[in-house]
């Protein structure tokens, strides 16, 4: 009770001087606001950066082929092949730390179709183990098998967007569609994994939402390709969770570069390299936030400092008369910095709530992906408070060792 006691009398004194009050709680606000908008923006960019990298598999190293003109083309093609399915069968025997592999074949589209409406999707055609390897989810029906692959068989599996724009009606799955001059049933539909951003690190995700996935051997064998073409467009290759990803991907490049003559018609993605470097740069991005929110706090506690000195002056003799009816130095301490920890803690709440508001609105006007974060508000509100306390013991010393008749006689 004494403490509430204390609390309410400190808040009917702030009140009495509301513009002052206000001004002074501006910088724990901002600061407060600052210090939650940086670790929620942070939290949600982490977030959002496992999404990205789960969609291409933590553990995975991915062969992308180049692209090249037919001039250059024809120039490789004497020492090398392309990215073929012979390169992921080596690699899989000669290498022990790559456990599985799956390639795909990106198939040149003329047009996609229902009976409802068409669509402008790309097709391609993947292996079995495709999607474990890629970790998507299948919102209905089921993923394609090894029985599709040896049977050519054609059926074919939707994005969420292709399977929009195909069935408006939302009745996909049993349906036929024709894509080019070849005609296929649906028998699945892939969740969509609603990532903000569709690039990492210049890596482009996805796409899979715009696309329908047939059977490798069916883009194989029933579609006509280029004769310069790579077999495949990209291969996935899963490595052994134990084994460094940076050193898994220069034995695979090293073996890769050998059997293409050591002809650059190939690039290596390692996504656990990509995390590590989002990683870096967001830990740089709250370092500096960081110290801005920091900087703010320290510019607000100093503002704390200066009103409490000012209140000292114009309450000398309030001092003086508590003094001469009996109140301690210690009283006198308490007091004023009860005063102090007041502003910090009325500064850190409205610092909470000014830092949801902005999360918000950068979320909102910039795209980027926001978490919210208990240990954001809790860690801001404490230093907060904790500001509030450091820079109000000062004044609070200096009040309590006024001479009371001094103080009793200054104007």
């Amino acid at each position: 009770m004494k403490y509430l006691s204390l609390f309410i009398d400190t808040t009917l004194e702030l009140a009495q001087h509301k513009l002052r009050t206000l001004l002074t709680l501006l910088g724990m606000i901002f600061g407060v606001g600052a210090v939650i908008a940086m670790l929620n923006i942070g939290e949600g960019a982490e977030q959002e950066a496992m999404k990205m990298i789960d969609s291409m598999g933590l553990y995975n190293l991915i062969v992308n082929a180049k692209e090249f003109d037919e001039k250059e083309l024809k120039e490789q093609r004497k020492h090398s092949a392309g990215l073929n399915l012979r390169d992921a069968q080596v690699a899989h025997a000669s290498l022990p730390f790559i456990t599985d592999y799956a390639a795909q074949k990106t198939i040149e589209t003329y047009h996609i179709f229902s009976q409802y409406n068409k669509s402008d999707a790309s097709a391609v055609g993947v292996s079995a183990n495709f999607f474990e390897l890629s970790h998507f989810q299948i919102f209905s029906g089921r993923v394609l098998n090894q029985n599709d692959q040896q049977q050519f068989a054609q059926v074919a599996m939707l994005g969420a967007n292709t399977a929009k724009q195909l069935f408006p009606l939302g009745d996909a799955l049993g349906q036929q569609i024709k894509i080019n001059h070849l005609w296929f049933k649906v028998i699945g539909i892939l969740q969509s994994p609603y990532l903000k951003k569709k690039e990492f690190q210049g890596v482009k995700l996805g796409n899979e939402q715009n696309q329908v996935f047939i059977p490798l051997s069916t883009a194989l064998h029933r579609f006509k390709s280029g004769l310069l073409d790579s077999e495949v467009t990209s291969l996935k290759l899963a490595i052994d969770k134990s084994v460094d990803p940076i050193i898994a991907a220069q034995a695979l490049e090293h073996l890769l570069q050998n059997r293409h003559s050591d002809i650059d018609d190939f690039e290596l993605v390692i996504p656990a390299a990509l995390l590590a470097q989002q990683k870096q740069t967001q830990q740089i991005f709250n370092i500096v936030m960081s110290c801005v929110a920091g900087i703010s706090l320290l510019v607000g506690g100093i503002g704390i400092m200066n009103i409490m000195l000012a209140t000292v002056l114009e309450r000398t003799k309030e001092i003086g008369l508590l003094r001469a009816i009996g109140a301690t130095q210690k009283d006198i301490r308490i007091q004023f910095i009860a005063e102090s920890f007041t502003i910090s803690i009325l500064g850190g709440l409205l610092g909470v709530v000014f830092g949801i508001g902005l999360s918000e609105i950068i979320s909102i006007y910039s795209q980027w992906a926001v978490s919210w974060s208990m240990t954001a508000i809790v860690l801001s509100f404490s230093i907060c408070a904790l500001v509030g306390l450091i820079f109000g013991v000062y004044p609070a010393i200096k009040a309590s060792q006024l001479d009371p008749i001094e103080a009793l006689q200054s104007d």
